[in-house]
């Protein structure tokens, strides 16, 4: 979903957990990691940031430093006023032409995380963190309050409809 000439440039990874896989197996120039836990000793080649962004929805960057800001399974974890905080956020650190991608689940799995937590077949403390569902519209929403234009952003989703993607383009 990243278009390579975004590559050559700097990627932050919100919410990446103390082991950041996504960061450790892609190729940026700069790569760059928000979480609320410290890092994993393994966490080499990565700049780290410890961050509670439930309690301040603030970057501690600059304007448009970032080609890419990724939020992967992490806007159902952050309170609604804080998410649409973080996106203003993001699109503020987001260089012109630069590209937020969220992944969450799908409203419609909403349900059914909560079922597969009660029988142990998902982390029930993964589950019982989630803050808020949403769907590809309510997302839209988000994106719009902070200031992206929706012409520029993407909806799709994956694993049987029960996760949502999209993109924002600043």
């Amino acid at each position: 979903m990243i278009p390579a000439p975004l590559r050559g440039g700097r990627v932050l990874d919100i919410g990446c957990g103390s082991s950041p896989y996504f960061l450790s197996h892609t190729a940026f120039v700069e790569k760059h990691a928000i979480d609320q836990m410290p890092p994993a000793p393994t966490a080499g080649g990565i700049a780290w940031h410890q961050l509670d962004l439930n309690a301040e929805p603030t970057l501690p960057f600059e304007d448009g430093y970032f080609s890419v800001v990724t939020m992967l399974a992490v806007a159902e974890h952050l309170d609604p006023a804080a998410l649409e905080r973080l996106f203003a956020e993001c699109r503020r650190a987001l260089a012109p032409g630069g590209q937020l991608i969220v992944t969450t689940p799908a409203a419609r799995a909403d349900r059914l995380l909560h079922l597969l937590a009660r029988t142990g077949l998902v982390s029930r403390e993964e589950i019982d963190e989630h803050k808020y569902a949403y769907t590809p519209g309510l997302l839209g929403w988000y994106f719009g309050r902070a200031g992206f234009a929706m012409e520029k952003v993407s909806f799709g989703s994956f694993e049987l409809s029960m996760n949502l993607w999209a993109t924002a383009e600043r």
